[in-house]
């Protein structure tokens, strides 16, 4: 079998391989491109009053608590912090997806929302199936194929090309 043939059928057999894992991993990847224009993404960062936090950690898990829709009962609820002075808020990522954004400065809140962009992240790399084992079990060597289909493909592009160029200097 010539090379030429080989990289043929590998290329040909990777696609039908490669169809699913490629399909999650396009579309969630065309959403994460759009989670900072697209609200149902994830929702649009809001701007506080101030740029010093005038809260504790207490008085922000007081003003989360206060969300109904949250479900916030304590600290074990809460996934992280993500404290932006320049742009006067934190935003607390809660477990249960739901993001509240809360004023560095009065400690109003100022939005809450169902944060979807780390479940549509997890689709990306594949964890959400089944942990580790689809991530480094099936979406790695997704990628890794996707790599030799790339090569391949470049392969059988330039063959053609090639052989032209050869044919005409034979012809010169």
């Amino acid at each position: 079998m010539t090379f030429n043939v080989l990289t043929r059928r590998l290329h040909y057999w990777l696609t039908a391989v490669l169809a699913a894992p490629l399909l999650v991993v396009i579309g969630s990847g065309l959403l994460l491109q759009t989670k900072k224009h697209v609200g149902w993404v994830q929702p649009p960062e809001q701007r506080g009053t101030g740029t010093v936090p005038a809260l504790d950690f207490d008085g922000i898990l007081s003003r989360v608590r206060q969300v109904p829709d949250a479900q916030a009962t304590g600290w074990q609820d809460i996934a992280r912090l993500d404290v932006r002075p320049d742009r006067g808020l934190v935003k607390v990522l809660l477990r249960s997806g739901w993001e509240v954004q809360v004023d560095l400065g009065s400690g109003r809140v100022l939005q809450s929302s169902y944060r979807r962009s780390d479940l549509i992240e997890s689709l990306h790399d594949g964890s959400f199936f089944a942990g580790e084992i689809s991530r480094l079990g099936v979406f790695l060597p997704a990628g890794l194929a996707l790599l030799g289909m790339y090569l391949s493909g470049l392969w059988m592009f330039w063959v053609p090309i090639a052989g032209r160029r050869r044919r005409r200097q034979r012809s010169a």
